[in-house]
């Protein structure tokens, strides 16, 4: 399938390869001891179920996961109609729970793993710099402390690298295979996106004088810029393409078999079977030059009437387009809440659609 982007996986000084006897490594630095390296993941899901397998690092294991069935999610996506900037409105936070708050329930210990390598801390890159000051100052003895230490230096370097990343191979395949292979397809629509925002705040316009000075508004939103790719995060060696999307500190990461929720360095995952996800058509009232990939559907002025006409009592009014965006809800019963506009009305329902069509794992033999 068309996810697959890698043979191989380099994580610091190593290499790991998957055949078919499983995951091998190589390290690129003669000496460097293939036990100071990361562990390597390896993830089968089909149709004799859903296999977590790590080597290195530790004796392999090979646990069976089984993905029971969870009990029907009701989720009620909250309409946010028209939208303009705060004017004494008062707003709620809408972002959830963040990866703090989030138990993991995506199975094995992949986010241990990605916690681990995220509080690394880059020792290589300080015993460098200490190194650089002490032969400054001790100039001419100072050549001697380089040459003494400087393979120390570059050991603490490359074994930094090697901790900052986690290595999960994927082996996917079957219904699994499809599945995870419509979800990438479908991702290059909210990736082709002009813009795409998470919404953080909301609140309902309750007087007439904030109707008046949010331009005609029944409700504000607090937003940020959002960004879509196929990266998955930086502490993550894998061999498949990973369709994330990332807003300020915060984002999601969608693999094969889990959601990982990224609050700084801080992650948590979640399993599919807890995840609804729905799409749909918003309205929102752009101060600045809207996306040119979006639909305008009105226009209305900056500061109205109760009728709606323009407020002659302000000079400096002036005409403002009302834009149709698509809207992706992503929630759990957890706490997780994810809102996001997409300037592309036609980007979010096949994303949805194909999220909620998650197969879930099988025990083998079931």
């Amino acid at each position: 399938m068309g996810f697959y982007i890698r043979k191989s996986v380099k994580a610091g000084p190593f290499r790991f390869n998957l055949s078919k006897s499983g995951i091998g490594v190589s390290a690129g630095v003669p000496g460097f001891r293939v036990g100071t390296g990361p562990r390597g993941n390896y993830v089968h899901l089909g149709r004799n179920g859903l296999y977590y397998r790590a080597t290195l690092a530790g004796p392999p294991s090979g646990t069976a996961i089984r993905q029971a069935a969870a009990p029907p999610v009701q989720h009620h996506p909250t309409r946010l109609p028209d939208y303009y900037h705060p004017s004494d409105v008062v707003l709620e936070d809408v972002t959830g729970s963040t990866a703090f708050a989030l138990a993991p329930t995506g199975g094995g210990d992949v986010v241990e793993q990605l916690n681990a390598a995220a509080r690394w801390f880059p020792w290589g890159w300080l015993a460098t710099a200490v190194t650089i000051l002490i032969g400054l100052l001790t100039l001419p003895f100072g050549l001697i402390v380089w040459l003494v230490l400087a393979p120390v230096c570059i050991w603490l370097i490359l074994n930094d690298r090697a901790r900052q990343k986690v290595v999960l191979f994927y082996d996917v395949n079957d219904k699994h295979s499809t599945w995870f292979d419509s979800v990438v397809r479908t991702w290059d629509g909210l990736a082709a996106s002009q813009k795409l925002w998470r919404i953080l705040r909301a609140g309902a316009v309750a007087t007439t004088y904030q109707f008046k000075t949010n331009a005609g508004a029944s409700s504000i939103i607090s937003r940020v810029n959002a960004t879509a790719t196929t990266a998955g995060p930086k502490q993550l060696a894998t061999n498949i393409e990973v369709p994330s999307i990332t807003a300020g500190n915060s984002a999601l990461y969608f693999l094969p078999d889990r959601v990982l929720v990224r609050e700084g360095k801080h992650f948590s995952d979640m399993a599919y079977r807890h995840l609804a996800v729905q799409a749909g058509l918003t309205r929102f009232i752009e101060d600045s030059v809207p996306p040119s990939d979006a639909l305008q559907v009105d226009q209305t002025w900056r500061y109205v009437n109760v009728k709606g006409g323009p407020d002659r009592r302000f000079a400096n009014n002036r005409l403002l387009p009302v834009m149709q965006y698509a809207q992706l809800d992503i929630t759990s019963p957890q706490g997780l809440q994810w809102q996001l506009q997409v300037s592309r009305r036609d980007a979010a329902p096949p994303l949805a659609g194909a999220l909620s069509r998650a197969p879930a794992a099988e025990m083998p033999g079931a």
